[in-house]
């Protein structure tokens, strides 16, 4: 790196094995990416907007597909593992780059325990006799240290999986697309009037929590191959193509149900889709799809996540136990199973809807605070030995484009919220000044 960083931060990395490629890392954006909230999310969207849902899509690409460019530069100049904390800390310094790794671990920690539920939730609706809470408890944890298992055995192992479930988890959403496509009334799409602004802004920042992801998947940076290449193209690959999935499924869900109907049915809307269009057995279909689609977005954050504590321990944020690396499987173990735990905890405790909004906050605060760190990266020159960094065209404009959509956005956060995440950072804030001292 130019300038050089800390002796200690490269050491701790070079003992980590560099196996992510562009498919195992585009694998993983999208299983963090296509979680289980597009299972959901199309009911709400269409209740606070009505037929004008479609639009609010399109919008939160934009705002993604902003954020996505900075990503990708900053990414291209700097390969700690750490993601966006590396990101930060590499150019406003360890308070910075801590508070942004605190908003990224609370981000993680959050949205992983959401999803979790919403997956125990899944597999109680397959099978009854699983969602009482002693046996839902049991699947957490029985799924948790499964998933632990693989990813402390190797980060191959890993992204193999996160592969193999990326494919399982798409074809029960590709049948409705087109099944639904052939049965769309295009009178379902037609928006007699746009809603206003305020709305448009708190249903973005809703259905934001299904275009999350991309930031927990370039965690493991310090276990990339040539991160130049392999950030860039994974990222396009995967944005583009959950995007065009996205606005697929609320334009079929839409036409096929029609505005009413699909809101009504917002804590299950797929599955009603599914069973206009196939009967029982398609609401069976989409019942196991969205139990394998949380179950692919557990085992993407369970290989990412971690990494936030393994790169706190190694810059002396934590205890240092925690940056241990498994001396057989080259994996930050204890960070694994540590976090593990905490998720599965939450996850016990918690609903879905509970932690939604706290992932959401945390994650345009983290996306703010790396649009800048990007353009410092490229205003300092900083980036990778040896390799050719992303310059963005027009200068800071998509930098600033990106902390435009997102300021709006934050328009919409209620005092309780930002009271909630305020405390998190007042707390971190004090752990971080006694642990320098």
């Amino acid at each position: 790196m130019s300038p050089a960083p800390r002796s200690a931060t490269l050491d701790a990395d070079r003992g980590l094995t560099r196996a992510i490629g562009v498919l195992g890392l585009s694998a993983a954006i999208f299983n963090t990416t296509v979680g289980g909230g597009i299972f959901r999310l199309p009911g709400v969207v269409t209740e606070l907007m009505g037929a004008a849902a479609p639009w609010v899509y399109v919008i939160c690409a934009l705002a993604i597909g902003l954020v996505v460019l900075t990503f990708a530069e900053a990414g291209s100049r700097v390969s700690m593992t750490g993601g966006p904390y590396a990101y930060v800390e590499m150019v406003f310094g360890p308070y910075a780059g801590f508070m942004s790794g605190v908003l990224l671990w609370l981000l993680c920690t959050t949205a992983l325990a959401s999803v979790s539920s919403a997956y125990a939730g899944f597999i109680g609706a397959l099978i009854p006799s699983l969602g009482a809470p002693l046996p839902r408890a049991l699947v957490l944890a029985a799924t948790f240290t499964l998933l632990a298992g693989v990813n402390v055995r190797g980060v191959r192992q890993g992204t193999q999986l996160i592969t193999v479930v990326s494919v399982a988890k798409l074809l029960p959403l590709l049948v409705l697309v087109a099944v639904g496509a052939l049965a769309v009334s295009p009178a379902h799409l037609v928006a007699e009037s746009a809603p206003a602004a305020a709305t448009f802004a708190r249903t973005a920042t809703i259905l934001f929590f299904a275009f999350m992801g991309i930031e927990s998947a370039l965690v493991p940076s310090g276990e990339m191959k040539d991160p130049s290449r392999t950030v860039p193209r994974a990222i396009a690959i995967a944005m583009i193509g959950v995007t065009l999935l996205y606005i697929s499924i609320q334009l079929v869900a839409q036409g096929v149900l029609g505005v009413e109907a699909l809101a009504a049915a917002k804590t299950a809307p797929l599955a009603a889709v599914a069973e206009r269009l196939m009967g029982s057995p398609g609401r069976l279909l989409l019942l196991v799809g969205a139990a394998i689609s949380t179950f692919g977005y557990m085992s993407g954050m369970t290989l990412a996540t971690p990494r936030a504590l393994f790169a706190f321990a190694r810059d002396g944020f934590l205890p240092r136990q925690l940056a241990a690396v498994h001396p057989t499987f080259h994996t930050p173990w204890i960070a694994i199973v540590l976090q593990s735990a905490v998720c599965c905890a939450l996850a016990v405790a918690n609903e879905f809807e509970a932690l939604a909004v706290l992932a959401n906050l945390s994650a345009l605060l983290l996306y703010a605070m790396c649009a800048v760190a990007a353009w410092e990266l490229r205003r300092r020159g900083i980036q990778n030995e040896g390799t050719t960094p992303i310059n963005l065209p027009l200068g800071p404009t998509v930098h600033i484009l990106t902390c435009i959509i997102i300021a709006w956005m934050l328009t919409s956060i209620t005092v309780e919220e930002w009271r909630a995440v305020g405390l998190v950072l007042v707390i971190a804030t004090g752990l971080f000044f006694f642990r320098r001292k």
